[in-house]
């Protein structure tokens, strides 16, 4: 037997623990993420968050603008109103105020009708987590597993797969360099079709207020809608209205 073939299984084996050395359970990325976010220390000292946009809506008329105010208050209520004219489609203005109060959620649309929320909508609102739901998913009986590495893009990222207790499955995609999050992608159920559509949300223009990371560009996509958010301006720990968060009482 010659020196390199007698030398040979140690250097896979050399090999073999580098690359184990190497490799990243998706607790190791999700606290990294975490600490690129800003950090739990930084999290935890926010109760409240105001974020107000624009929002740009992909039509068969064309891109309409619109406006989106979003309101989120510990631990995982959260208000979202949109605003846009859609008079160029024959349908007028469209407002959509959704809202979450940690437990039941309510929709008052100006198109399709006010509606109670049900079925994954909802329980995908319970997975989430003021002010983020990497801080807690364990204690919440989520499991998250660590799928390797995938392009998005022209970037390396990290592939995790995220089931919840209840609702729907989530492709959570990482930034190898950056530990940002980069897109998410999972299945959305749409009472107006009567089915789930798969959607994709990318994530990107990362900006640091009161020490946290936040996205200011938000690109959502599915195969009945496609729409585009630039955040303007984001306040914290603001005092806020917890009547926003629950179905408004009848007149």
């Amino acid at each position: 037997m010659s020196t390199l073939t007698r030398r040979l299984p140690l250097v896979v084996a050399i090999l073999a623990v580098g690359h184990a050395a190497a490799a990243q359970t998706a607790d190791e990325i999700l606290d990294k993420s975490i600490a690129a976010l800003g950090g739990r220390a930084a999290h935890q000292k926010i109760t409240s968050r105001s974020t107000l946009g624009t929002l740009l809506l992909s039509t068969p008329a064309g891109e309409i603008p619109g406006s989106i105010e979003i309101l989120n208050a510990t631990p995982n209520k959260t208000r979202t109103l949109i605003k846009a004219d859609l008079t160029s489609l024959g349908v007028g203005q469209l407002v959509i105020d959704q809202r979450f109060d940690g437990s039941t959620g309510y929709v008052l649309d100006s198109l399709q009708g006010n509606r109670e929320m049900g079925g994954s909508q909802l329980a995908n609102l319970k997975n989430g987590s003021f002010p983020h739901p990497f801080l807690t998913y364990k204690e919440m009986g989520t499991t998250v597993e660590s799928k390797g590495k995938e392009k998005v893009g022209d970037r390396e990222a990290f592939l995790l797969i995220v089931t919840p207790k209840t609702g729907s499955q989530v492709r959570q995609y990482i930034d190898a360099t950056t530990f940002l999050p980069m897109r998410t992608i999972l299945k959305v159920e749409v009472p107006q079709l009567g089915q789930e559509l798969e959607q994709t949300t990318e994530f990107s223009d990362y900006k640091e207020v009161d020490g946290i990371k936040l996205p200011f560009k938000v690109q959502v996509s599915s195969t009945v809608q496609n729409f585009t958010i630039t955040v303007t301006a984001v306040h914290h720990n603001i005092e806020v209205d917890q009547t926003l968060f629950v179905k408004p009482a009848t007149p």
